[in-house]
Order: C-alpha cells, then sequence, then structure tokens
C-alpha cells in the first residue's frame, strides 16, 4: 500500500506506540491524525509530525463520533484507520464489573464505533486500510489478566471477521500482536504484576512494533508480531492445545506462586 498523502489516524496516539507509528506513518510520507484521551498529549505529538491532535475517550461511542466528526473536517477522509487505544485490566473472576466494563468497552468496542463509521466510505472508495492493535495476549492469554486476555482475543477475532468479510471490497486489515512492548503502560506496571516483570524482560521498542505494522500492511499480511516468537508460540497452542494449557499453567505458577 502506497502511503505517501494517505490520511491515517491513529488512536492512543500520545505516546508509546501510537506515538510510533505517527512517526513512521509520517516518514512514509502520510498526512497524520491522532486521538487520545490526553488530548493535549494527542496535540503534542501531532506537533511533531505535523499533523492534528484530538481529545477522545475511545470507549465512549459518543466520544469516538464527535472526534471521527473533527478529523474528518481536517481531511475529509480517512485512508488508514489505527485502532490503537487500549487499557491494561488485571484480575481474575474477582475483578469488578466496572473493570470488566472498561475493559470490554476500551479494548474491543472502540474497534466497533470506529469501524460503523469509517468501514462504509473506505468499502465506497475500494480502498483503506483498518489496523486494529491487539495483543499477542489475544492469540496467547494472559496470567493475572482476564479482562485484557479476553477483550484482546475479541479484538482478534473482530479483525478476522472484518478481513474475511470486506477484504474482496478493498478493505486491507492488519491485527498487530505484540509481546511485551516498552511503553508506560508496562513500565508502571514493573514490580506490581509479575507478568509484567516477565514480559519486560524481552519487550521491545515501539519503534519496532511500528516497523512491523508498516511492514504488514505494505506485505498485504494480516498478522504483525513485531516479535517472531509469539508466532511460535501460537503454533504451540494450535499443535497441543493440553501441553500448551500444561505450559502456562506452569509459567502461572512461576509467576504468581
Amino acid at each position: 500500500m502506497e502511503l505517501h498523502d494517505r490520511v491515517v489516524l491513529i488512536t492512543g496516539g500520545a505516546r508509546g506506540i501510537g506515538r510510533a507509528l505517527a512517526h513512521r506513518f509520517r516518514a512514509a510520507g502520510a498526512r497524520i491524525l491522532l486521538a487520545d484521551l490526553d488530548g493535549d498529549g494527542a496535540s503534542r505529538a501531532a506537533d511533531e509530525v505535523e499533523g492534528h491532535g484530538f481529545a477522545a475517550d475511545m470507549g465512549a461511542e459518543a466520544s469516538v463520533a464527535a472526534m471521527l466528526d473533527d478529523a474528518l473536517a481536517v481531511h475529509g477522509r480517512v485512508d488508514v484507520f489505527v485502532s490503537n487505544a487500549g487499557i491494561l485490566s488485571v484480575g481474575g473472576i474477582d475483578a469488578s464489573e466496572d473493570v470488566w466494563q472498561q475493559a470490554w468497552q476500551v479494548n474491543f468496542m472502540a474497534h466497533v464505533y470506529a469501524a460503523r463509521r469509517l468501514v462504509p466510505p473506505m468499502l465506497e472508495r475500494g480502498d483503506g486500510a483498518f489496523i486494529l492493535t491487539a495483543s499477542a495476549a489475544g492469540l496467547l492469554n494472559q496470567i493475572g489478566a482476564a479482562p485484557y486476555g479476553v477483550s484482546k482475543h475479541a479484538t482478534v477475532a473482530f479483525a478476522e471477521w472484518l478481513h474475511f468479510t470486506h477484504s474482496d471490497q478493498g478493505l486491507r486489515v492488519v491485527c498487530v500482536c505484540p509481546l511485551g512492548v516498552r511503553t508506560a503502560m508496562l513500565h508502571d506496571n514493573l514490580g506490581r504484576e509479575p507478568l509484567a516483570d516477565h514480559l519486560a524482560q524481552t519487550a521491545v521498542e515501539p519503534e519496532t512494533v511500528a516497523e512491523a505494522t508498516l511492514d504488514a500492511l505494505r506485505d498485504g499480511r494480516f498478522l504483525a508480531l513485531p516479535d517472531p516468537q509469539a508466532l511460535d508460540f501460537f503454533r504451540h497452542k494450535a499443535s497441543d492445545y493440553d501441553r500448551w494449557l500444561a505450559g502456562m499453567n506452569r509459567l502461572k505458577t512461576q509467576l504468581l506462586g
């Protein structure tokens, strides 16, 4: 996909993966729009790439709609949408209703809200890209964080659905599934969440995720895997589900006792 002069809208764009994606897309000649719950942060990051920043709560449909109205007013269209905003929600069956609902809204429904608005015009043009930042947790699950793992599984499923439903109509779909990434989300949980400490040992930089995302988009690949080890784990899971579950049990015991 040629990116020169394309309009790219990235959510969760104030920092981390979103900011790295903005710089990488801008280097390829794209015009950048950034949205984030931190509207001031989105504007500052947008200034770095000669773009425009907007405030948005991606877990609230009305806020998403208002942000998209503002973004579309700038260039009149979105050629590439990167649904990147997300939160880490920990806990299991003991997690509160609010924790489960927030994870569901931000990590999953945000993709649906944006797709309802942006996919139809892409299909009308016969051209466009919808990129979803999921996680290796969407392929492998997440020890100690059921709301996160479940919502990321839903994201992968929705990305698959978009692909097999609309790829023959010109829609490109990329699902980004990193393992650990050196972002504020990981840093803020170091020393508090054992899995964060474990992932930090092999975490990649946000720029690595951005590069893998653009490579997948240009190559026409569905999965963007910044860490190839995630694919090895996924193949192991598919080839021997019970053995994989036993391994996850051992890792859980190692991390959580």
